[in-house]
């Protein structure tokens, strides 16, 4: 029954999580939207989305990566 209850809350913790999260990201695309900051295509944009799940629904604090080039 314990355990029953701590997978519940744990469920329950990262659904609360995963919707913060994707309101961060719907957020971070508007503002660089209205303020005419990037435009990005498609796959820069699942890039992105990705990142960002990575950093907010980690277990454990992440480390940036720095691209010395560009793949384009």
């Amino acid at each position: 029954m314990i355990q029953r209850r701590q997978a519940e809350a744990i469920t329950a913790a990262r659904q609360k999580i995963v919707d913060g999260t994707i309101s961060m990201v719907e957020m971070a695309f508007t503002k660089l939207k209205e303020h005419d900051i990037i435009d990005l295509d498609e796959e820069r944009k699942s890039a992105m989305v990705r990142n960002l799940l990575v950093v907010f629904c980690s277990n454990s604090s992440t480390q940036p990566i720095v691209n010395a080039g560009s793949s384009y």
